[in-house]
């Protein structure tokens, strides 16, 4: 069995966003442009832990991206994973989250012998939170989202606990299954020496559209056209202060000012 960690390479959480001439810009002071989601690592750690505890013989990354995502992928090698595969087409270029749905359900039916497909609960900057769930659908598979733990894994079935706005929730379900995981389910192992050496000189593989089945006008054609980005207007506000005799008279004052705004 295998276990396919979907991530996706972000910018970094310190980069300040600006937008210019209608068109969105990063810049990091510090220098580290680009980043794995940070979500993404509590389910690279998990898929870690699927080969070392869980008997899973490959724990594999899978990024959609542009060339540049491979650093992303040796993260994930240096980190503990087995494998990466890097999935980058120009036709695949603004794909929306259900044409990269598509993608990764196409590349995970490539790499094979796969019962499980880990992803962190959102991505930093989309923030939709919708590729898990869609990835599921595309594949048939069973969706497990909000993870907290992993409490078993017996033959053909799997059983874990779910936040959810009331508490908690076990839930069993029949592998394969496609699970998104929250901060909750782990503490994320810093990449060894040894590991960030190794990686260094990993030669990930790239496929191409074509190379999983799916081409621009395929079923990976779904695609999000940003045309023109609005920076949002500063706020403004006034600050009066009501002063009177007393508590009263100030509400009283106060009610009387709602009315007039037609607030109330």
């Amino acid at each position: 069995m295998k276990v396919v960690v979907c991530v996706k390479q972000t910018p970094s959480t310190t980069a300040v966003i600006s937008v210019k001439d209608g068109a969105v810009s990063w810049e990091d002071p510090g220098g580290k442009p680009n980043v794995v989601n940070p979500w993404d690592e509590y389910a690279v750690e998990e898929a870690i832990k699927f080969k070392e505890d869980r008997g899973a013989s490959d724990a594999v990354a899978l990024c959609v991206g542009d060339p540049s995502s491979d650093e992303a992928l040796k993260t994930c090698l240096a980190m503990g994973c087995t494998d990466a595969v890097l999935v980058s087409d120009p036709a695949l270029v603004g794909s929306d989250t259900l044409g990269t749905a598509r993608t990764l359900a196409a590349a995970i039916h490539k790499i094979g012998d796969v019962q499980v497909a880990l992803f962190g609960k959102q991505a930093i900057d989309g923030d939709s939170g919708h590729v898990p769930v869609q990835t599921a659908r595309v594949l048939g598979w069973t969706p497990l989202t909000y993870v907290s733990a992993i409490q078993s894994l017996d033959g053909g079935s799997i059983t874990v606990e779910r936040l959810t706005d009331d508490g908690k929730e076990t839930v069993t379900a029949k592998l394969p299954v496609v699970i998104s995981v929250v901060k909750e389910i782990n503490e994320p192992r810093y990449p060894s020496f040894m590991g960030i050496r190794k990686a260094s000189k990993a030669v990930i593989p790239t496929w191409s559209a074509g190379d999983i089945g799916v081409s621009e006008a395929g079923p990976a054609a779904a695609k999000t056209d940003w045309s023109k980005v609005y920076p949002v207007p500063p706020r403004e506000g006034e600050v009066e202060m009501i002063s009177a005799d007393s508590a009263a008279e100030q509400a009283h004052i106060l009610v009387n000012k709602l009315f007039e705004e037609k607030v109330i």
